[in-house]
C-alpha cells in the first residue's frame, strides 16, 4: 500500500471540492474511491473544527466571559460578607447613625 502524504491528499480532496468526479479522480490516481470519500469527509470535519476554534476568540464572547467570571466572584464575596455579618450579629442592610 503506498502512503500518501498529506499535501497529495489535499490536492485529491481539492479537486474533489472543486466538483471533479470522484470516479475519475479515482482512476487517475489510482486511489479507491471509498479511500478518497474518507479523506474528504476527514478535511471537510477538521475545516469544521477549526472554524469553531477560531470563533470562540469572539471579542464579545471573550468580554461575556470576563463579566460572567467577575459576577461569580461578586456573588461569592457577598455570600461571605453575609455569613460574617450573621455570625457578628450586624446586618449589612440596616443603616447605622453616624455617632457625631
Amino acid at each position: 500500500m503506498l502512503r500518501w502524504s498529506k499535501e497529495k491528499k489535499l490536492e485529491a480532496v481539492l479537486r474533489l471540492l472543486r466538483g471533479e468526479s470522484i470516479d475519475a479522480v479515482s482512476r487517475e490516481l489510482g486511489v479507491e474511491s471509498y479511500r478518497l470519500e474518507q479523506w474528504k469527509e476527514q478535511a471537510l470535519a477538521a475545516t469544521k473544527s477549526g472554524l469553531q476554534a477560531r470563533g470562540s476568540k469572539d471579542p464579545l464572547r471573550s468580554q461575556l466571559d470576563a463579566a460572567l467570571k467577575r459576577v461569580g466572584e461578586l456573588t461569592m464575596d457577598l455570600e461571605l460578607m453575609q455569613i460574617r455579618c450573621k455570625r457578628s450579629g450586624v446586618s449589612p442592610f440596616v443603616r447605622r447613625r453616624s455617632k457625631r
